[in-house]
């Protein structure tokens, strides 16, 4: 992240930041978290969505899978299309696509209805998350970019970590439909917050289209969207499918699912910071950690998962471990085009969601054509080719902190 911050401080004829810049910054990362929550939701709620809408947990695992390309094909896009409008203009305009995009979930009285749904999520999810990472450096001086670019990133990782546990909470309380409710108040607050904390942010250099294409001739930059390819595949093709998983390996109920994905939160946030603060010296040696614990963990989880005591100690160590693959891959990503954030942003947003809805297909392959255990070790073999690929390829070198 210090390269970030030294990038940054080039700005200096820029326009001064605005002296509640952090109540801004705090805005966007409420923001990363409702969206990618508003992504994941379905993952904790499969069995009672495909029930209730009379699909299969495989086909009712399509929902994730719609958002996560919609969200992979129109990031690239939408960042070239919003041209010179204003920033905070199109950020809220995305926030409430989000919002009528989980209002339709929420309703969604067949499957058809809720695909609809879910392409709205995906738009304003891709949009939103492309746009805050170009977004927080100019709310904050110079010397606060890398810090503030982390915190709009950990409501990345805190919602990859917490919001599937507390919707699949909501959903045994209330019902699954209470879940996109919430989410859509949720998303109400951040366009509120949006539109009174963010200042008017003019458009910076227009991106044409195709030019974030064109940052992937960087060897570094292509290695981090391959390493974001491999690791998030894994996990989607596991994780997706980790309720029924547990259902069958362990036993347990919908309120000891909960329990377990609750500890996984938790691993999570904590490896959120381990791994923000390891990538920032070393974003290789960092995710090297990362796959080879990830791999290991997913694979053993059908053979170990038998107790639940065991079952909950390996999604603690699963947590730990995925909770670190956001900010460490974004870490990547700015470390290898530090002039281009937003383009180059756009281009993670699009790797990362086109792996989630790649990792719920496989996922959903897998357990439909083998069984359910089956999509643990594909996710392990996944998370192998990024081990691979990370000590292969050439990655980014932080600057030394001044």
């Amino acid at each position: 992240m210090t390269q970030v911050q030294e990038s940054s401080a080039g700005r200096a004829a820029g326009p001064t930041p605005p002296r509640n810049g952090w109540w801004g910054v705090a805005a966007l990362a409420l923001g990363t978290f409702t969206v990618v929550t508003s992504e994941m939701l379905p993952v904790g709620l499969l069995t009672p969505m495909g029930r209730s809408l009379g699909v299969p947990e495989g086909v009712a695992g399509l929902t994730l899978t719609i958002t996560g390309l919609v969200a992979a094909l129109s990031a690239p896009v939408l960042i070239p299309l919003l041209g010179r409008t204003d920033r905070r203009t199109a950020l809220c305009a995305l926030v409430a696509v989000l919002v009528v995009g989980n209002l339709g979930a929420a309703w969604a009285p067949g499957f058809g209805t809720m695909v609809a749904a879910r392409v709205l999520v995906g738009v304003g999810m891709g949009g939103v998350w492309a746009l805050a990472a170009g977004l927080a450096v100019r709310l904050v001086p110079a010397r606060s970019a890398g810090a503030a670019t982390s915190l709009v990133f950990s409501g990345v990782a805190v919602a990859s970590v917490l919001g599937v546990p507390a919707g699949t909470y909501l959903g045994a309380f209330a019902g699954w439909r209470a879940a996109f409710w919430a989410a859509a108040g949720l998303g109400a607050a951040v366009l509120v917050a949006a539109a009174l904390l963010l200042p008017r942010l003019p458009a910076e250099t227009p991106v044409p289209l195709g030019g974030a294409l064109r940052l992937t001739r960087d060897p570094r930059l292509r290695t981090g969207l391959v390493v974001v390819a491999f690791l998030v595949t894994g996990h989607f093709a596991a994780y997706t499918y980790v309720r029924p998983v547990l259902e069958d390996v362990s036993g347990v109920g919908a309120g000891a699912v909960g329990t377990l994905l609750l500890v996984y939160g938790v691993a999570g946030v904590a490896g959120n910071f381990l791994a923000g603060a390891g990538a920032a010296r070393s974003p290789r040696r960092t995710l090297l950690v990362i796959a080879t614990v990830l791999a290991a963990t997913v694979a053993a989880l059908p053979w170990l998962g038998g107790s639940v005591a065991l079952a909950a100690v390996l999604m603690a160590v699963w947590g730990l471990s995925y909770g670190g693959v956001s900010v460490s891959t974004q870490t990547w990503v700015l470390l290898a085009a530090p002039d281009a954030r937003e383009a180059a942003s756009s281009l993670f947003v699009g790797v990362f969601n086109g792996a989630i809805a790649l990792g719920a297909l496989v996922g959903g392959l897998a357990a439909d054509g083998i069984g359910v255990t089956a999509v643990m070790w594909v996710g392990g073999a996944l998370a192998v080719g990024a081990l691979v690929t990370t000590a292969a390829g050439r990655a980014p070198v932080a600057a030394p902190a001044p």
